[in-house]
């Protein structure tokens, strides 16, 4: 039996870029980014830029249906969705209206999902009351007492050898339990659950079909696609709807970023060699995966072909270009998969950091695999139009290479305007370049993961 073939044949995203995808290609092509300095309190932030999804409030209004009863089913349901949970839900919704697919129009049990994320944290907003109901204030220690009615003999109840200030306001964890989580909304932990994307979409189309949840962080648009081809190839499904999402710009994320990140001040510039770190997104994106001939039945609009998906990880206690490893290894497993060679591919659309090392790391593993071609490899990125979305990115930028592989030109490099002559791939910069038949996304996450999905055109 041939194996089954897999079509995309609807995209939906939230990006800081205008989502529909007529605005979102118009922007791309002439150079419209949406990066901004960080303003906190009015002021701006020296360190730190963020690119912020346009128009997109997390009302019903930004979920693109045409159902009534999913209206409903959205709205009872907002309350229990943090911000990336809508973004994915949004995005899926404006896929499946891209795709043309109407609730109920197919078998429940032959529709999929595969959604992934970051890691999703709690805001101050949802824990707030809590924390307030277990701080103290120590010009009242004389009349703490210990759970059991006798005083401490600090005057703290779980707090010995703590010492403060007499204007300085505690915090006992103690109290946590019996004070602290009674102030917390019963269902507060179901807007955090990275499971919830994936669950919300089949709640409110009533999917049936397999369902997964990636947590690889940006590198995870290459397992959620190259699960969903093999599900569909093997006739577990006949379409799957799968994306990503992420935000980089919660406020405790933030923070992890400042700390242990590369951050720009002023612009994300992929591959050039005067970059100094990333921008700070949020975003999603969604595809609609469907197998050929289900979708030739209907009369669908095919974007493109999903040859295939990978992904890889690399942990070396004695060499130091894991990166690069990872990199070329998971490039070389989608051409032996696919069974195509370098001189095939029409161009990579890169995860293109911006970072010192990252894209250092990125171009030499791309030099490894495709630096024997006859023809340099095409090289184009997307986040000097609007950062890093975090696992959304992935998502995202495999739309703008869709676009690109249908529009049959690449869109120019963002901010890139000084070739790095430690970098031995140099990016597209102009918006005339061919895109080729063919291309590889690659998304790489800070733990050495990376994937990759190759995507050609339909024929």
């Amino acid at each position: 039996m041939d194996r089954r073939r897999v079509v995309i044949t609807g995209m939906g995203l939230v990006s800081p870029l205008p989502s529909s995808l007529e605005h979102f290609q118009e922007a791309l092509v002439s150079r419209k980014g949406a990066v901004r300095p960080f303003l906190w309190n009015g002021k701006t932030v020296p360190s730190v830029s963020v690119a912020a999804p346009a128009l997109f409030e997390g009302t019903i209004e930004d979920f693109d249906l045409r159902d009534t009863g999913q209206k409903k089913v959205i709205k009872k349901a907002l309350k229990v969705m943090s911000r990336e949970i809508q973004m994915a839900v949004a995005s899926s919704c404006r896929a499946l209206l891209h795709a043309n697919i109407q609730f109920g129009q197919f078998p429940s049990q032959r529709i999929g999902i595969s959604f992934g994320s970051d890691y999703i944290l709690t805001t101050v907003e949802d824990v707030i009351d809590g924390i307030r109901a277990c701080c103290y204030d120590p010009k009242n220690l004389k009349d703490s007492k210990n759970s059991n009615g006798s005083k401490d003999s600090n005057g703290l109840n779980g707090l010995n050898g703590l010492k403060n200030s007499e204007t300085e306001t505690g915090f006992d964890f103690s109290r946590w339990a019996s004070k602290g989580l009674t102030k917390m909304q019963p269902l507060w932990q179901l807007k955090y659950l990275p499971n919830m994307p994936s669950s919300h979409i089949a709640i409110i189309n009533n999917f049936h079909g397999p369902s997964n949840s990636i947590t690889l962080r940006e590198a995870s648009v290459g397992a959620c696609v190259g699960e969903s081809v093999e599900i569909i190839a093997s006739g577990r499904a006949d379409m799957m709807v799968v994306g990503t999402t992420g935000s980089r710009l919660h406020p405790l994320k933030m923070l992890h970023a400042i700390q242990q990140e590369e951050l720009t001040s002023t612009e994300c510039k992929p591959f050039d060699r005067n970059r100094d770190g990333t921008v700070l997104g949020e975003g999603a994106g969604a595809v609609v995966l469907e197998e050929l001939e289900h979708a030739q039945k209907r009369n669908a609009t095919i974007w493109g072909e999903v040859v295939c998906g990978s992904y890889r990880t690399r942990y070396d206690r004695i060499k130091t270009d894991r990166k690069r490893e990872v990199i070329k290894s998971v490039l070389c497993d989608v051409l032996r998969r696919s069974g195509m060679d370098p001189e095939q591919i029409g161009h990579i659309n890169a995860h293109g950091l911006g970072s010192r090392e990252l894209d250092y790391a990125e171009t030499l593993a791309i030099h490894d695999v495709f630096g024997n071609r006859k023809k340099s490899i095409p090289l184009n990125a997307a986040k000097g139009f609007f950062g890093n979305l975090g696992a959304g990115g992935g998502t995202v930028e495999l739309i703008v290479g869709v676009l690109a592989l249908q529009r049959g030109l690449l869109f120019p490099t963002l901010n890139f305007s000084t070739p790095d002559p430690e970098c031995p791939v140099m990016p597209n910069q102009n918006a005339d370049t061919p895109s080729g038949q063919s291309f590889i996304k690659i998304a790489v996450n800070p733990q050495a993961q990376a994937s990759a999905v190759l995507v050609r055109q339909f024929r």
